[in-house]
């Protein structure tokens, strides 16, 4: 197909948006109670399901995580940002420990990445309960560049509504975006799509039930993106890790952008950051 015709012409991303349940895998409702156990002890399953899962995001090359434990008890003291990044052979990675619960679980977003940012932001997200928060990647610092954000919102309706109207202030619709995660609702419902029109953004993903692995049957993992980048084909995958199905979009950056891939094994920590 030439340039010319071909809907993605400038560099092309493949995103991959994943609540990864601290790497431990949900078969039906009522083993969030009988494997409860899992969220605060080790168990060998968990390895398997991060080698798992590490070995399907080798295929991408920005993959934004939710509930990724950044070094507990239950992970076996892993940062499991860092263990995928590396198992995946992603050069970029860093990590946002949103939630501490003692020494057990340490709950947190991700990114791994091809690409290496010039600027990475934690951003600290409302509500009566803390623990969520949004994880930003900036590549460029000009205009057009493009600005990458991990988030995981709240489960209540009245806190989503605080996370979304604080993300419409601090996000940038001037540069090009994109918005990935577990919003823990629709992309129709009317918050979300406020959201999405004041930040000009749409939702690929909008209709594609992620939730629950075993038999999705709800669409609250999205991927939005700046009405300014091609999109190409959107998918969810039928995959058995983690409470959620992996989402997952391929866009097409304009022409003038080009982001340069990142040097070997390239981390982000600051004291904000485990």
């Amino acid at each position: 197909m030439s340039q010319q015709n071909d809907p993605l012409s400038g560099q092309k991303i493949r995103l991959l948006s994943f609540n990864i349940q601290a790497g431990t895998s949900t078969a039906h409702y009522r083993q969030y109670v009988t494997h409860s156990w899992r969220q605060v002890l080790p168990h060998s399953q968990r390895v398997e399901n991060l080698d798992a899962i590490a070995d399907f995001a080798s295929g991408f090359d920005m993959v934004g995580l939710q509930e990724a434990d950044s070094g507990s008890l239950r992970s076996g003291f892993i940062n499991q940002s860092k263990y995928l990044a590396t198992h995946a052979d992603m050069p970029f990675w860093c990590h946002q420990s949103n939630r501490k619960v003692g020494t057990v679980a340490y709950a947190g977003n991700g990114f791994l990445s091809r690409f290496e940012p010039d600027a990475v932001e934690e951003h600290r997200l409302p509500g009566v309960i803390p623990g969520r928060g949004t994880l930003l990647a900036r590549f460029e610092t000009s205009c057009n560049g493009l600005d990458v954000a991990i988030v995981h919102l709240a489960l209540g309706k009245r806190a989503r509504a605080q996370q979304l109207r604080f993300l419409a202030r601090e996000l940038d619709s001037g540069r090009h975006l994109v918005v990935m995660g577990d919003f823990n609702t629709s992309a129709d419902s009317p918050l979300v799509r406020e959201f999405c029109e004041t930040l000009a953004l749409r939702a690929p993903t909008r209709e594609m039930a992620s939730y629950p692995s075993w038999q999705p049957q709800r669409a609250i993992d999205h991927i939005l993106v700046s009405e300014s980048l091609d999109v190409g084909a959107a998918e969810v995958h039928d995959l058995t890790f983690s409470d959620h199905c992996p989402v997952a979009l391929e866009i097409a950056l304009p022409k003038g952008l080009q982001l340069p891939a990142a040097r070997p094994v390239v981390s982000l920590e600051s004291s904000g950051w485990v």
